[in-house]
């Protein structure tokens, strides 16, 4: 395509093609009648969903419906916990946990004779869904409070067909960019909408590109940091496998804004999927002439490099991750100067994340005033969370900024499993902290987290429950900093090592007097001396978990007890015998013989004798807890 004619002349002609996939009869007669989508995200695809695509094709064959229904593969639907997910359009019914053995019965019943098999259409309701009734995806609890923005094209268009992204406006505000805009009107734009860096650290996007347009250079790069390694997030990489045209449009559009003409996304090996379609996705655009030179005829140049990271979670730092392009060891470097003015290859820089770049497009063609519309006053438009922990339903979720972590827990989470309480939400991933039960009607938005002790970041969500002991979550996530801290400087490098040397003695009960304060000293130096951001914000699960759970280390260090039960030095299994029945479950199934049985003759009312457990012999395993949950008589103190 060389002009914005021939863009909007293919998009007019897909259409009609999509509109049966947005709930419209086909308006093509020669088109597809029906479209069955099929999540090929990483979750799903890890659940075998490419084998039930395979053999949907065959059984459409082999029913002579191939040139009748047409087999989408999507990526993330976002409620991973039902997957592998099945959509069939334009009826929009929704499909949750099919098997392969499930093909035949979709293609007969509903496929050949429009019957709904309804024993795998997915519901809210614990009843079983009516004979013949279709739910649709955006009817369930788990959507209606969703606004999905950087979201809106996963799980409904082919990532790997450019064709697909154009017909759902795809490039179009590229097209305007370069035809009708120049580059202080894309960053006023963009300081209007208020949107923030959705990365972690909140930065006005606007005002960052404004930078980087006024430093002075004959070249200028633009970096999509694609390097997510918080534990329990996957957002951009889900947004990279669903939709990467939005990254690539949005960067282009970067790169007209700041006078670059080169861009990189640094994205981690890890993600084969995200890497494989984002690869796709860049020669698709420049086969149609949207990366390249002279872009619709505009004399504008772009063009995008992928380079993988190694897995190392301290490149997510902005600094660290230029240097890992540069082909060096990714260390943080001194700032300033900012990478606005002196960044890849000592060259005026800007580096968002995916999500931020997704929310770009649709800012340009809805207006600054549609995206400030949405959130609150200092934190606008939506935000995207990985959901995860001790939650029913597990998943991508994009919600407007403001909504209260209740309504993410019990409204669109469905609660916590198992009849357990909630206890607490951990946030921002290892640089966040944990926000307690008690403040669960705390806003999502910047100001709101951060003045409980956490943080956004990048969007990592885990809920806890009243099992999980604050103690070793905060020991966890400073394992995980210990092991990713690049050692360049000796606050990170010895003070986070020096303060999980004490998280561990005191879950292995040797706390001792004073522990406490030596934390929240060693904390304070790390978090004002550390280089990087790694550094400074590794401190905050412990002074989180501190401020909200303190009584929980008191516990550890004093009585040596782990409420939760969750420290297993701390910990001992014992069987309520006024509650045993005597079955003997538990004892077949120790691995170690520490369960036995207890003399009849103590026991005249029973008919089996109840056992008992050698807490000197137990290893702490927990198969007898898990062998008695019908009776209960097992538990831990």
């Amino acid at each position: 395509m060389k002009t914005i004619a021939e863009l909007t002349a293919k998009r007019e002609a897909m259409q009609p093609h999509m509109a049966v996939r947005l709930g419209f009869a086909s308006l093509n007669k020669e088109d597809y009648s029906r479209h069955v989508l099929i999540c090929t995200g990483t979750g799903c695809t890890s659940s075998k969903s490419l084998k039930i695509a395979e053999a949907l094709e065959a059984a459409l064959k082999e029913n002579g419906l191939e040139k009748d229904v047409q087999i989408v593969k999507t990526g993330c639907f976002g409620l991973c916990a039902l997957g592998p997910i099945m959509i069939v359009y334009p009826e929009g019914t929704f499909y949750s946990r099919v098997e392969v053995e499930d093909v035949p019965e979709i293609v007969e019943k509903h496929l050949v004779n429009n019957q709904i098999v309804s024993r795998l259409v997915y519901s809210d309701s614990t009843e079983p869904i009516p004979e013949g009734t279709s739910v649709a995806l955006s009817d369930t609890i788990f959507y209606k409070k969703q606004n999905r923005v950087s979201l809106r094209n996963c799980g409904l268009i082919d990532p790997e067909c450019i064709d697909e992204y154009i017909a759902m406006d795809g490039y179009k505000a590229l097209g305007t960019v370069l035809t009708t805009m120049t580059p202080d009107d894309v960053i006023k734009i963009l300081l209007d909408s208020g949107l923030r860096g959705r990365g972690g650290g909140g930065f006005p996007t606007g005002m960052k590109w404004s930078f980087a347009k006024k430093s002075v250079s004959d070249k200028k790069y633009v970096v999509c940091n694609a390097d997510e390694g918080d534990p329990g997030a996957f957002m951009d990489r889900s947004v990279l496998e669903g939709d990467p045209h939005a990254v690539i449009e949005a960067m282009a559009i970067a790169g007209f804004a700041i006078g670059a003409d080169e861009g990189y996304v640094y994205v981690r090996a890890e993600y084969p999927i995200a890497v494989r379609r984002l690869k796709i996705a860049i020669e698709q655009a420049r086969a149609e002439g949207i990366l390249g030179k002279n872009i619709f005829s505009t004399g504008f140049n772009f063009d995008i490099q992928v380079r993988l990271g190694a897995g190392a979670f301290v490149c997510g730092e902005e600094t660290a991750l230029l240097t890992s392009i540069e082909g060096n060891r990714g260390e943080p470097r001194p700032r300033p100067p900012f990478p606005a003015v002196k960044g890849l290859f000592g060259q005026p820089t800007i580096i968002n994340n995916v999500e931020t770049y997704a929310n770009i497009p649709q800012i340009i063609n809805k207006g600054a005033a549609w995206f400030a519309g949405m959130g609150t006053e200092k934190s606008k438009g939506t935000k995207v969370f990985a959901l995860s922990g001790k939650i029913e339903h597990t998943g991508l979720v994009e919600i407007p900024m403001g909504t209260t972590l209740r309504d993410i827990v019990y409204e669109i989470g469905g609660g916590v499993p198992n009849g357990k309480k909630f206890k607490a939400a951990q946030m921002g991933g290892p640089s966040g902290g944990c926000v307690p039960a008690s403040l669960i009607d705390t806003c999502i938005d910047y100001d709101s987290l951060i003045a409980v002790g956490a943080m956004i970041g990048s969007g990592g969500l885990i809920v806890l429950d009243e099992d999980n002991c604050m103690v070793d979550i905060a020991k966890f996530f400073l394992e995980f900093t210990v092991d990713e801290s690049c050692g360049k400087c000796t606050p990170c490098r010895v003070g986070i090592r020096k303060m999980l040397d004490i998280l561990t003695r005191i879950t292995e009960g040797k706390g001792e007097d004073g522990d406490i304060e030596k934390l929240e000293e060693l904390a304070m130096m790390v978090k004002t001396n550390s280089l990087c951001g790694l550094g400074q914000t590794a401190p905050n699960p412990v002074l989180s978990t501190l401020r909200y759970f303190r009584d929980e280390y008191e516990a550890h260090i004093y009585e040596k007890r782990c409420p939760a039960g969750a420290c297993k030095t701390l910990t001992s299994f014992h069987i309520d015998t006024d509650k045993c029945v005597g079955c003997g479950l538990c004892a077949k199934n120790c691995p170690v013989g520490a369960i036995t049985r207890l003399d009849a003759n103590d026991f005249p009312g029973k008919k089996l004798a109840p056992f008992t457990i050698d807490t000197k012999t137990c290893i702490k395993c927990g198969v007898c807890l898990g062998n008695c949950k019908k009776f209960k008589a097992i538990y831990k103190k």
